[in-house]
Parts: structure tokens; sequence; C-alpha cells
């Protein structure tokens, strides 16, 4: 039995293929070692799901963001040994489930557009070149912390169009400082800041929030796509709820930059389903 997951931010989306290609799946809590302890990590993934599996799981392919460095790739893998002491453990970076997922064994170029973002160069095997991923703060150019920053910084500012605050107001019924208050004191900025992106989403008929969403891509393909050699001649491929759910405005940005946008996935574990069972 394999149990897979593409783990992100926010949710862990978790596959087990069993005997016959039986095919069962759930979601638990998002991990990232770089803002989760091993400890947290250990804490989270006692799960009554994962708990039923201990006994039955040979492999586990475990995908996630902040899975980069070596040291934080070690830290996953203990924190999952310490739940499945007799598993063969795999741990790689969210990059490579969504190279594996869209492109297969094909050469293109994989992007993240989800709570934070990302992009590699990949062969068809392995991924030969990618851009900086410095996080919320620096970076994310694209993803939902940063379409949401963004948008919180002109409610706090004023500087939005006042039928969208005031629906926001109506929505949230917040204020400024429960903002800071949420941004600054509590856990999982990211996740908070991103959450906004929904009500975004839900309203971008109107020109801000249209372009606070094609202007955040336009920024994701200058700092990332564009970067990479020969990039107008490969297919470049998405997985992530903010490419997916925005799928117009990603698709005419990449069009105005003759970027060849190719597949635009939710999730890539049903993708990295398939890649595995292949390998079976």
């Amino acid at each position: 039995m394999i149990l897979i997951a593409d783990s992100g931010s926010s949710k862990t989306d978790w596959r087990v293929i069993g005997k016959d290609d039986n095919i069962s799946q759930f979601r638990t809590i998002g991990f990232n070692p770089y803002y989760q302890t091993r400890e947290d990590m250990v804490a989270g993934l006692n799960n009554p799901h994962l708990l039923a599996l201990k006994s039955r799981v040979s492999q586990i392919y475990f995908y996630g963001s902040g899975c980069t460095s070596a040291a934080n790739k070690a830290s996953v893998a203990q924190a999952i040994h310490s739940i499945f002491p007799l598993t063969e453990i795999h741990v790689d970076h969210d990059l490579m489930a969504s190279a594996r997922a869209t492109c297969g064994h094909q050469a293109g170029i994989a992007c993240i557009l989800g709570t934070g973002s990302n992009s590699g160069d990949y062969d068809g095997e392995n991924i030969v070149s990618s851009r900086p991923s410095p996080g919320y703060l620096l970076g994310d150019e694209g993803g939902g912390v940063y379409i949401g920053k963004h948008f919180l910084q002109d409610f706090i500012y004023d500087d939005m169009p006042e039928e969208i605050r005031k629906e926001f107001i109506k929505v949230y019924n917040l204020t400024i400082f429960e903002i800071q208050d949420n941004v600054y004191k509590k856990p999982f900025p990211n996740r908070y800041m991103a959450g906004f992106c929904k009500f975004i989403s839900q309203h971008k008929s109107n020109p801000y929030c249209y372009n606070l969403i094609y202007n955040a891509f336009r920024d994701f393909f200058h700092r990332h796509v564009m970067r990479y050699e020969n990039y107008q001649n490969k297919p470049v491929n998405f997985v992530g709820s903010i490419a997916y759910y925005n799928n117009d405005i990603l698709r005419k940005a990449g069009k105005d930059l003759q970027i060849q946008i190719n597949t635009i996935i939710e999730t890539p574990i049903a993708g990295l389903t398939l890649y595995h069972q292949e390998k079976i």
C-alpha cells in the first residue's frame, strides 16, 4: 500500500493506493517546516485516518511546501517516521509535485499559485532550474498571500472603490486593528491574508478586483516564468486554487505576454496518483 501526500500551508491531500489499484482519499491540515516545528507536525499527523493506516503502508511519498532544503526534508521525514516507523518515506518539495502532476515525463515549466507561489523548469524527470522562493514576506508573487496582502493594504489606506470597501465590511465586519492583530499577533498570518482571495475572486467583475489579480499574475510571470531560458517555446502548467479559480485572468495575462499556458489544475493529487501508479 502506497500513501501519497500533497501538502500546502493550508491543507494536505492524501491518496492511498491499495491492492488492485483501489484508491481512497482524505484531507488533513497543512504542514510547512518553515512555520511549524517538528513537534507541531507530529501533533498534526496524529490524525485518525493516518493512524488507521499505520501498519499497512509500505511507502509514503510526501510532497510539501517548504520541503526544499535537506534540513527541512529531514524534519518532515522525522515527523512522519514517528507515526510510521517501519515505512519507507520519501519527501520532496511541492514544486516537484506540480511538475509530475502536470507534465508527467514531458518537459515544461511547472508553476504553483496557491497560498504561496513557486516555479521550476522541468526536463521531464528533474527540475533543472528554479527561481528563488523567499516566502510570503519577500515574494510569493501571484499567490493568495500576495493578492490578499495588497487588498488589505488598499483597505487600510482607503485606496479601493467605495462599493468594494462597503461590501467587504458588510461580509467580514473587520476593523483595521483586528486585521493588524491577525497579521502580527496570531499564528499563520499567511493563511489569514490568503483567505480574502475568495472574496476578491467573487468580485472580479469589478475592475478593481480584476486588476488586483491580473497585476499579481503579471508580477509572477515577470519574476518567474520569463526568467527561464526559451520560456516562450515551452508549455507552462499551473497547480493551485488561485490559478484554478482565476484561470480566465491567468490565461489573459499569459496571452498578453505571449506565454503558452497549457494545464491549470486545482490540486496535483490526481496527477501524482497516476504518476506513481505508472511507477508501481
